[in-house]
């Protein structure tokens, strides 16, 4: 990862039973679940569409972007609203997870190289995988999320 002496903030949620984390900076806001329209003819990964203040946002079930079973919604499933990219390029989504657990403080020396096989997540998907206790926090690469057709998807249904 980056300078080993740099700590890094990162969200974490689970989903299933694997945990899972992104850079805090790239999370706008977390909201519980709320009415989720559905869009004809998108990605069986796209659950629909929410109103955030205004603004059309995308939601990806991330369990079936992974390809596990589709979330179960709970009390504590919620909608991550993530925002990554640059300029024209910049995307707002949001991922339905089944909880959001804490904010994670990792260097680069507590992250190690994501492994090349074994992941079932595809090439790139994951930055890298940190140790927590006693468990393994994969952390995603939100660049690398979504092909260009599935971006090109996205960016359709934004508003």
């Amino acid at each position: 990862m980056a300078d080993t002496a740099v700590l890094t903030q990162f969200l974490a949620f689970t989903l299933a039973d694997e945990t899972f984390a992104i850079e805090v900076e790239s999370v706008r806001e977390v909201l519980e679940v709320i009415p989720i329209t559905r869009v004809p003819r998108m990605p069986d990964f796209m659950s629909g569409v929410i109103n955030v203040r205004g603004s059309v946002v995308p939601v990806i079930d991330l369990r079936v972007k992974f390809g596990m079973e589709a979330v179960e919604k709970t009390i504590n499933t919620c909608i991550v609203v993530i925002e990554f990219g640059t300029g024209d390029a910049k995307v707002v989504w949001g991922a339905l997870v089944d909880a959001v657990q804490e904010v994670l403080e990792f260097d680069g020396s507590q992250v190690e190289p994501p492994p090349r096989v074994g992941t079932g997540l595809g090439t790139g998907l994951l930055k890298g995988i940190a140790r927590r206790d006693e468990r393994f926090v994969m952390i995603l690469n939100m660049d690398r999320m979504f092909s260009d057709e599935e971006l090109s998807e996205l960016k359709k249904t934004e508003g």
